[in-house]
């Protein structure tokens, strides 16, 4: 069976977002793609893959790096039904201010994830 999606991006939740994206950014040597109300995105390294930082939700202090990958699918809702019928459940609907809306699931353990539509052609990666 095909899979439903491809890897976008991997979202850190910080508790100083701006501070880690730009230790991230001069560690790989990428810049800035978009900085907006609470969300850093970097342009994508030499692998093609990008990190985003955001602030991490209240009273949240998990050990270690706290990550969430974004997994970026044709079909929002045929990925959210083949992602429940492998085993993982739908967690929340994010609203972002700008209008973006993107859904986290989790998988059989709990990690969460999120799946969301396709990056608008400008912001896409182009082979």
């Amino acid at each position: 069976m095909a899979g439903i999606g491809w890897f976008r991006a991997l979202v850190v939740d910080a508790d100083d977002h701006e501070a880690l994206a730009e230790f991230w950014r001069q560690l790989l040597d990428v810049d800035v793609a978009e900085r907006v109300e609470e969300w850093v995105q970097l342009t994508p390294d030499r692998g093609g893959v990008y990190l985003a930082f955001q602030p991490a939700p209240p009273g949240e202090a998990p050990a270690g790096m706290r990550v969430r990958p974004d997994i970026e699918v044709a079909d929002v809702e045929a990925a959210k039904a083949r992602v429940v019928e492998l085993g993982g459940r739908e967690v929340r609907i994010v609203h972002e201010p700008d209008g973006d809306t993107h859904v986290v699931m989790a998988d059989p353990e709990g990690n969460e994830f999120c799946i969301l539509p396709p990056l608008p052609p400008e912001l896409a990666r182009q082979d």
